[in-house]
């Protein structure tokens, strides 16, 4: 009963319920992640992070087994049904190890850790990851999905060959493994150790400055998709997958309106920009028919999605494609902010104002079937709605099966604004008259089995997303998007924030829970800002202020003028770390450098001066190094530029 009580909270019970399983119940029970609870019924005796599970591998001497995954992960789902469901390797697992079961998303300290030991050790990461580690928590094995045995996947090694291998390992040689094990250890701490000591009273040198942004857009140029926009293209592998990678949109969008910089630069830069976000919506990786976009492509061409929904792309994306329209006139850009904006409110959005993690990729066990259409399904909606024909066309559904054969992911192939051009048409006149055969396919596919929710409400993606609905409605005039952010801010400060003033990480079923991270500090603040420039209401700005002077009271880097990830006073990992990349989810130091320049020059607040020139600065290491990896702060550096002028 606990088990079916559990799942129908999380509206789980049709993915996760098994009879089977239900004489199974570890400790993960007691946990509120929708991710951990997915395991709590396996074989696995899984312990969640913490003590208790650090101590007895101690006093046992085991070694640790750590899976790290989340809920709306495709191949997580494989490796539990093959391998974790296993009564076999299970009983192997109990026997032999300590097995640790991590949220990444809950924490992401410990993924940052231990994938930066995968990458080291395989070149490669990803999720589910798959650490084997000594009693003292240091990894000696790490890689990503393994099938459950040898020969079940072709090139792949089976996971119970690797699990014996290392206990047989761990009796024979222990001493070689920890030696092992410890060499892994320092290379962690030296690859995550990205930023120089910087001497106090250090100035920002302007032209420093001007070649580093200069070089962050020639770094884009070099991997830039000139047929398809995106970035990482190599010819050497074309079709690898493309993300959407908001922090690279965000900063050329930044150049394209500069007029600091030449009309030559300015028009590369929009180039890239424009052919991007026109590709995007052109494919198959934003849902054309419910709002929102999808984790990634796993095509060059954007046209098929990992089905995957997240917050943190949504609220990006949400805030990118407003801030084009405002920039371009486009009204295509309007109307994907609009549809992903109401994609977030209809399907994502708590009791109580605040915002979900993600939607699944699965449904009823396979990725993407709740988002696929069956060639026949169509045929069928086509003859009792004659206005589908239409839609069909334009969307492609009309041609050869472009998914496994069978299955269809709605894509135009090129902007709607171009195709109502070709028409003859205004692009208001041309998507109403889709309009009607959209509603119908949307009501056709919402009686499908949907995708599960990950129903935990994260500090840190609610104000990238609070950051979205504030500069969506700002810019487009939509007090109702303002209206939900500010109703999500009230949620997560007076949910997510102590009497102390402190910040926590997550809040599911009831409670919030965590210490939080550098992120979930600068991503608030963020938002609260953005909510200040659209209402000009004081309390988003004190806010703001108050959470900024606790993240440099607990969280700062004295030597490097950056931030920790971690705060001084959250218990010690293998390795503490600052993390300056902007990837798919942006650097939080970057974030803060746009904070304390939105708090130096908006808000007048001096105070906030010396820490902004201080995180500027700590990114130089990094920027003179790999400059594309840090395209938010290299937008920063221009903007701080301007203010110089």
């Amino acid at each position: 009963m606990l088990r079916m009580r559990i799942a129908l909270c999380f509206g789980l019970v049709s993915l996760f319920y098994n009879d089977s399983l239900a004489q199974h119940d570890n400790r993960l029970a007691n946990e509120s992640s929708p991710y951990l609870l997915q395991h709590a019924h396996n074989p696995v005796d899984w312990y969640p992070w913490g003590e208790e599970a650090l101590e007895r591998a101690k006093k046992e001497n085991k070694l640790i087994f750590l899976s790290v995954g989340y809920a709306a992960c495709h191949w997580c789902h494989v490796m539990e049904r093959e391998t974790f469901e296993d009564e076999e390797i299970a009983k192997y697992l109990n026997e032999n190890y300590v097995c640790i079961k991590v949220d990444r998303e809950e924490r992401p300290d410990i993924d940052q850790i231990y994938m930066t030991a995968v990458q080291l050790m395989s070149g490669r990461g990803g999720w589910p990851m798959t650490v084997i580690m000594t009693s003292g928590a240091k990894p000696i094995f790490g890689g990503s999905y393994f099938p459950a045995r040898d020969g079940d996947r072709a090139n792949l090694p089976g996971f119970f060959t690797i699990a014996k291998r290392a206990v047989q390992l761990w009796t024979e040689d222990q001493a070689e493994l920890k030696a092992q094990a410890e060499r892994i250890a320092e290379a962690i701490n030296k690859s995550l150790a990205s930023s120089e000591s910087i001497p106090a009273g250090t100035e920002i040198d302007r032209e420093t400055c001007r070649t580093m942004t200069q070089e962050t857009q020639q770094r884009l140029a070099a991997s830039f998709d000139a047929t398809h926009g995106g970035f990482a293209y190599v010819e050497s592998n074309p079709n690898r997958p493309k993300f959407p990678e908001p922090a690279n949109l965000v900063f050329l969008l930044e150049r394209s309106k500069r007029s600091s910089l030449s009309q030559e630069v300015r028009a590369e830069a929009n180039k890239m920009l424009v052919k991007t976000l026109d590709s995007m919506v052109a494919g198959g990786i934003y849902d054309h028919l419910g709002g929102g976009f999808h984790r990634y492509s796993v095509d060059r061409f954007w046209r098929i999605p990992h089905f995957e929904k997240m917050l943190y792309d949504n609220g990006q994306l949400a805030q990118l494609y407003a801030s084009a329209f405002e920039a371009t006139g486009s009204e295509e850009y309007r109307m994907i902010a609009e549809g992903t904006c109401d994609f977030v409110l209809r399907e994502i959005t708590a009791p109580g104002g605040a915002f979900y993690s993600s939607l699944d990729a699965d449904s009823e066990g396979e990725e993407g079937k709740f988002y696929r259409w069956d060639k026949g399904e169509l045929e069928i909606a086509t003859k009792r709605d004659s206005t589908i024909d239409a839609f069909l066309s334009v969307y492609g559904l009309k041609s050869s099966p472009n998914f496994e054969g069978k299955y269809f992911a709605p894509q135009p192939g090129k902007p709607l604004t171009q195709i109502a051009k070709e028409k003859s048409q205004t692009l208001d006149v041309f998507v109403n008259s889709l309009k009607t055969a959209k509603e119908s396919l949307l009501e056709i596919r919402s009686k499908r089995i949907r995708p599960s929710t990950d129903v935990k409400i994260l500090t840190s993606w609610n104000g990238l997303m609070i950051a979205g609905l504030a500069d969506s409605g700002r810019i487009l005039k939509r007090q109702d998007y303002i209206d939900a952010a500010a109703k999500a801010a009230e949620f997560v400060l007076r949910e997510l924030k102590t009497s102390e003033g402190r910040l926590l990480r997550s809040y599911a079923l009831g409670e919030g829970k965590l210490s939080g991270y550098l992120d979930d500090y600068a991503f608030l603040v963020h938002g609260l800002l953005r909510l200040h420039l659209a209402t000009q209401e004081e309390r988003w700005l004190l806010q703001a202020v108050e959470l900024s002077r606790t993240q440099l009271r607990f969280f700062a880097n004295e030597q490097t003028g950056g931030f920790y990830y971690t705060a001084n006073d959250q218990a010690e990992l293998i390795a503490r770390f600052q993390d300056p990349v902007d990837g798919v989810i942006p650097s939080g130091n970057s974030v803060t450098a746009s904070n304390f320049m939105y708090l130096t020059y908006v808000a007048k607040r001096a105070e906030f001066d010396p820490p902004l020139k201080r995180v500027l600065l700590s990114s130089f290491s990094l920027l003179r190094k790999n400059p594309r990896s840090a395209s938010l702060m290299s937008a920063q550096l221009d903007n701080w530029l301007d203010k110089q002028e």
